[in-house]
């Protein structure tokens, strides 16, 4: 089995300027919202387990998990930055679902998310046995990231701003990647949401 790790514990900073409360991933996105979109799209994976990571919002977010049946976990220190909630996905992981073989990290606002480009990680990772496949855009690697077993410790202990990017660079050699020319498309400011709605 696997493991989608879904990161969605920030203030959406960007999003508010300062200013009011908006949660960037409950806007209005193609019928649903950008959380639920992504939700959907990690749902359809085969044999893969959903885990959501709340902070900021966390108290609006849980009234639209538990309906769904859907784990999730509160990252208190969410302030700290990315690595403090992969640190607490990774940790609930370990406990829980010892038997997964992948993680995949996928964040929220990224509306361009797809089950397809999913299945291609996993896909990949079969294909090449390379430990960690990642998604290339901007001459750059990415969200939504693979990371096999091995890795689930080093995941663990990650802290603050340090994203799982560090440990993409640090073990090049084993890894393997996906085009994601539209990842380069986030949800991060008041502008990048009027075009994506055009």
């Amino acid at each position: 089995m696997n493991v989608c790790l879904l990161l969605a514990a920030g203030s959406s900073s960007r999003m508010n300027k300062g200013e009011g409360t908006t949660c960037k991933l409950l806007l209005p996105y193609k019928g649903t919202t950008f959380f639920q979109h992504a939700i959907d799209e990690a749902r359809q994976l085969e044999d893969t387990a959903l885990l959501v990571v709340t902070g900021c919002y966390h108290a609006l977010l849980k009234g639209m998990l538990i309906p769904q049946q859907i784990d999730f976990i509160q990252n208190e220190s969410w302030q700290q930055g990315m690595g403090t909630s992969i640190q607490k996905g990774m940790i609930h992981v370990l406990q829980h679902f010892p038997a997964a073989e992948s993680v995949i990290i996928i964040v929220a606002d990224q509306p361009h998310l797809s089950i397809a480009l999913l299945n291609t990680l996993l896909d990949t990772k079969q294909q090449t046995g390379k430990g960690i496949v990642a998604s290339v855009y901007n001459e750059s690697t990415g969200t939504p990231v693979l990371f096999g077993q091995p890795y689930f410790q080093q995941l663990a202990l990650l802290t603050g701003q340090s994203g799982a990017k560090k440990l993409v660079q640090q073990y090049s050699d084993d890894v393997a990647t996906v085009p994601f020319a539209l990842g380069a498309v986030d949800i991060d400011t008041p502008e990048d949401y009027e075009r994506i709605s055009k």
